[in-house]
């Protein structure tokens, strides 16, 4: 139901971070992909997407992930943005685009 946003914001989150959208469904390890993804589980949660669904759109680009896992990304942007403005700020302006 929410594809389009979910892939609007793929879209967003990948050109804030200079990766390529395959590189933010595979599985790795690097901390730019890693903090990508973290901030599109965000995203979506407060947009609000369910957790069930979140993992579903995942896993229709190929990439496997436990509930536990987008929990605990959601966790760590939300204690990001409350030490580091430019998390918060670039938080935001795709918030306000979308």
């Amino acid at each position: 139901m929410k594809t389009k946003i979910f892939n609007t914001y793929v879209d967003k989150v990948c050109y804030l971070f200079g990766i390529e959208k395959d590189m933010l469904f595979t599985k790795t390890k690097r901390r730019d992909v890693v903090d990508a993804r973290q901030l599109l589980f965000y995203l979506c949660r407060k947009r609000p997407m369910g957790l069930v669904y979140i993992q579903e759109y995942m896993m229709s680009n190929g990439f496997s992930v436990h509930l536990s896992t987008i929990h605990h990304g959601i966790k760590i942007v939300e204690s990001r943005m409350v030490g580091d403005k430019d998390w918060y700020e670039n938080i935001q302006e795709i918030v306000n685009e979308v």
